[in-house]
């Protein structure tokens, strides 16, 4: 499991712990070894009740992640109004003991905080999503002006293995003319996009104080990451964000 400090200038405020998981760790079987945390996936129900209990103990979160339905929408959800998973692809809180939480194999997680430390938040983002206004639509849900949040993007599919077709390219140019620099031309009709450019592009748009992350490809580090493009059937990692105080 990874824990990593936060990569903007200011570092997490006290009181504040963010978190991705690898794929290390864990007792799921292959294709979902190891530390596979999806019970949507196909894995052992048993074997990723365990992991979840492993993730529990070694990150020492105070209650189990608010786990989300994710449906590739821009639905935002209070995570503590909410104890069973609700169909959301992103949550936020402003209490305490509360742990936010997404899912992905190769789609955007992006973490947000109030630099104070009084809201945090955690977001979905697959192409679809993205293109949609999930990260928009989080930063709006929050009490707290953008110019007040940081935001960080971790690992997903990069650009040099995420191959769309012009129909992607379309409707990203449509809601917004200067993503058509994030894309690539592939062999034929295909093109390559680069989903955490376009990201940390729209979030500066909604004047987010500070964009980090981005930099970690799960396609191309089969070792330390799920990623459905490259596998089909595979494991889920978590990323997660918790206030404590």
């Amino acid at each position: 499991m990874a824990d990593r400090s936060w990569p903007s200038p200011q570092g997490l405020p006290p009181g504040v712990r963010a978190w991705t998981t690898t794929r290390c760790g864990g007792i799921s079987a292959p294709p979902y070894d190891s530390l596979n945390l999806a019970v949507h996936s196909g894995d052992d129900a048993a074997a990723v009740a365990e992991n979840r209990r492993r993730l529990m103990a070694l990150a020492g979160l105070p209650e189990q992640p608010r786990w989300l339905d994710q449906v590739h929408g821009t639905t935002v959800v209070a995570a503590h109004r909410v104890r069973e998973p609700v169909q959301a692809d992103a949550a936020w809180t402003d209490r305490p003991g509360v742990v936010c939480a997404v899912l992905t194999a190769d789609c955007l997680p992006v973490v947000f905080f109030a630099r104070q430390g009084s809201v945090v938040a955690v977001a979905h983002a697959g192409w679809r999503g993205l293109c949609d206004g999930v990260l928009e639509a989080t930063v709006a849900a929050l009490p707290v002006a953008a110019s007040e949040l940081d935001a960080w993007i971790g690992p997903a599919i990069g650009r040099d293995a995420f191959q769309v077709g012009p129909e992607v390219v379309e409707a990203f140019v449509a809601a917004d003319p200067d993503s058509q620099r994030h894309f690539g031309q592939g062999a034929g009709d295909r093109w390559y996009a680069g989903l955490a450019a376009i990201a940390a592009q729209r979030l500066r748009r909604c004047n987010v104080a500070a964009v980090a992350g981005g930099e970690w490809c799960t396609y191309a580090d089969p070792r330390r990451f799920y990623s459905y493009r490259r596998d089909g059937v595979t494991g889920r990692m978590a990323t997660l964000i918790v206030r404590e105080g």
